[in-house]
């Protein structure tokens, strides 16, 4: 399964993008996260489907208090190793 997110809200600048890159390392998932130039948060995961849906969770956990929108899509495998950030 891999998912692509686009997270919204105050997501720049509060660490988001080491807490994924920290949370992804206690999952069996790969991909990546990165600032986008409008302020959004680009996240890619992808492994088997229960450990990409309890890592997407766990970000939004964690993150919830500056999380005020999240667009999640489909992709096919890219076949990223290892989680980076971007």
């Amino acid at each position: 399964m891999t998912q692509l997110v686009y997270y919204s809200g105050h997501v720049q600048g509060v660490g988001f993008r080491a807490t994924a890159a920290a949370l992804a390392r206690r999952y069996a998932v790969a991909g990546w996260v990165r600032n986008l130039p409008d302020r959004r948060v680009e996240l890619l995961a992808e492994g088997e489907p229960g450990e990409v849906l309890a890592f997407l969770a766990d970000v939004r956990t964690r993150m919830a208090d500056h999380i005020t929108n999240e667009d999640l899509f489909d992709r096919d495998p890219e076949g990223v190793v290892g989680f980076v950030i971007r």
